[in-house]
């Protein structure tokens, strides 16, 4: 900083090196002014300008400092303003602070706002889906109902996605851990995509070891839809294995299918949102926000979440239930 108040004081040290060099200039040119006494002069001045210098560089930058260096969460905290400039800054900082509280309150409050709205309207949606649905379960051409109840799943699933995106930013508000049953979960999610596998001539394959998790039962069964979802959109006629068991006190539950599979660059950035690979980047009904919403949700019930894949050779969804956490410690007392 330093370097920083010598060139802003550059001015001042200017006027005072041309005045000097003019006084020498003079007494050089005029013989009855004594060259050397003024010489002795300027050098005097010099050491204490030097002097005077070092002084109030530490006493005008502390308030820089504290500006500066200040880490509280509003950054007007520990300030302490000594000189007139110094509080005329802290006022306007003080205003400009004031403002931006306001305008982000206000910006909350119209997001909310506009949340609500959102998802008003996607349960509004649900009510005619429902009864679409029934008037699709009456239709006896099976081709044509697997073909209608297919793209009644797309839209039911794009709501409900849309739905607990919007719910995700609160999702500590939203959750009920207790025991679940993963069997329950899986039977629900499969029976709801059982039209498009009948579709795609896709099965499942359950073998779970271990029945019980300690979790919230929504938010597990969105995590484990996107999951099955995707492995059901990515597959041909094959099998989907789902797998749990006990590993180090952790409960291991694993979805494998025999699909396409993800390249090797992809791998890092299949959690990232709107992501949507780069092999079927022209698919344009990729939203990119499934695994990303999915990652988001298992993180917030301290579920890890893995994926191994090779291309043209499946992928393999690790999910790995923590042995105790905040929630069971709530839950237990």
């Amino acid at each position: 900083m330093i370097k920083s108040y010598i060139w802003e004081r550059k001015s001042w040290i200017a006027f005072v090196v041309f005045t000097h060099t003019v006084i020498l200039f003079i007494a050089y040119i005029d013989p009855s002014i004594p060259f050397q006494s003024y010489l002795y002069i300027v050098f005097l001045v010099t050491v204490f300008l030097t002097l005077f210098i070092v002084f109030r560089y530490y006493s005008e930058t502390s308030f820089y400092k504290q500006l500066r260096d200040g880490e509280y969460a509003n950054p007007l905290d520990g300030l302490h303003p000594q000189r007139p400039f110094e509080h005329i800054i802290v006022e306007k900082l003080e205003a400009q602070h004031e403002q931006s509280k306001a305008q982000i309150s206000k910006q909350r409050e119209v997001m909310e706002q506009e949340q609500d709205e959102l998802l008003s309207w996607v349960h509004e949606v649900k009510t005619p889906l429902t009864s679409l649905h029934l008037l699709i379960d009456r239709i006896e051409d099976k081709q044509l109902k697997h073909q209608f109840t297919y793209e009644w799943f797309r839209v039911h699933f794009l709501l409900d996605q849309q739905l607990h995106q919007k719910r995700i930013s609160f999702i500590e508000n939203d959750l009920y851990i207790e025991t679940v049953q993963l069997r329950d979960i899986m039977h629900q999610e499969i029976k709801f995509l059982q039209s498009w596998c009948i579709q795609k001539k896709i099965g499942f394959e359950l073998n779970l070891k271990h029945n019980d998790v300690i979790s919230d039962g929504k938010w597990l069964a969105f995590i484990l839809r996107q999951l099955i979802t995707n492995a059901v959109k990515y597959s041909e006629q094959e099998d989907i294995m789902i797998e749990s068991d006990i590993y180090e006190a952790h409960v291991i539950l694993t979805i494998t299918d025999k699909g396409q599979g993800i390249d090797a660059k992809d791998m890092p950035r299949i959690f990232d949102r709107g992501f949507t690979s780069t092999t079927e980047h022209q698919n344009h009904q990729a939203t990119g926000m499934g695994l990303y919403l999915a990652k988001q949700a298992a993180d917030s019930l301290h579920i890890k979440i893995e994926m191994r894949s090779k291309v043209n050779d499946g992928t393999t969804v690790i999910l790995t239930f923590p042995k105790r956490n905040e929630f069971t410690i709530i839950s237990s007392k």
